[in-house]
């Protein structure tokens, strides 16, 4: 193994930092690109030049402004169809909000809030069967969405700590239409009526919202309550996981706020 003395090295170096390539150095003193390599990093981190490592500041740790309306919403996606993992292999956890194909609307919505939280972070969409999951990486994912834990959220307490209840006070709708967009829809319902002694079919809108867990809908239906939308319990096979907002004007509100997924 050749040793390449003080004299070759700072000869590198001189020309490394007159503008040099890596490779004509390595060339024109008959030294490994990887050692010239080596030779400007050291100098670099000598001089303070390096850049350092990826440390994305976080509103909650660092007290960087947040988005609060883009929050609310990914709040809503993540109690529905999200959740934060950290595989193995990665060095980063991720949040993955699962969107049906049928939806790309939604699924942009989803990323373009994410990137609104975490504009230093990478953010990308890994297509599944049906399906497509949009991620955000962060190391602070944990303090941001502190409803994570073990096991399926209907197993485990979901309370908003104080800091995020301000934010969905501030912004109820973004929340709600995050909600919908992950377990809920807007349908069209329909009964009969008696119309001059005539039975007819009767259609009329309705927004529909699913979910196992108590906390969660409880959310959601304090938060209707706050904006003035009439709702009721659908039970069904006595088990109350169905949440309707039925009334004309509710829905009415609903549609200038929410809408249907797209």
């Amino acid at each position: 193994m050749s040793f390449h003395g003080t004299e070759v090295r700072q000869q590198a170096l001189t020309l490394l930092r007159g503008g040099t390539r890596n490779a004509e150095v390595a060339r024109r003193l008959d030294v490994p690109p990887g050692t010239v390599s080596y030779w400007l990093h050291m100098d670099r981190a000598k001089r303070g030049e390096c850049p350092g490592k990826h440390d994305p500041k976080c509103p909650r740790c660092d007290g960087r402004e947040l988005d609060e309306a883009a929050y609310s919403y990914l709040l809503g996606l993540y109690l529905g169809d999200g959740h934060i993992i950290q595989y193995s292999g990665h060095r980063v956890p991720s949040l993955m909000i699962t969107c049906a194909e049928s939806w790309p609307g939604l699924m942009d919505e989803c990323e373009r809030a994410m990137r609104a939280i975490f504009p230093d972070n990478s953010v990308c969409r890994v297509r599944r069967t049906g399906c497509r999951n949009v991620k955000v990486y962060s190391n602070h994912l944990w303090c941001m969405f502190p409803q994570h834990g073990a096991g399926m959220k209907h197993e485990r307490p979901i309370i908003l700590e104080s800091w995020q209840q301000e934010i969905v006070d501030a912004h109820p709708w973004e929340f709600v239409r995050g909600l919908i967009h992950s377990d809920g829809c807007r349908n069209m319902n329909w009964t009969t009526r008696l119309v001059g002694g005539e039975r007819k079919r009767y259609e009329y809108p309705r927004y529909w919202f699913t979910n196992v867990s108590d906390d969660i809908r409880q959310l959601y239906t304090d938060t209707l309550d706050k904006l003035g939308i009439e709702w009721k319990h659908c039970t069904r096979a006595g088990k109350p996981y169905n949440i309707s907002v039925a009334k004309r004007a509710s829905v009415a509100l609903m549609d200038a706020h929410v809408g249907p997924k797209y």
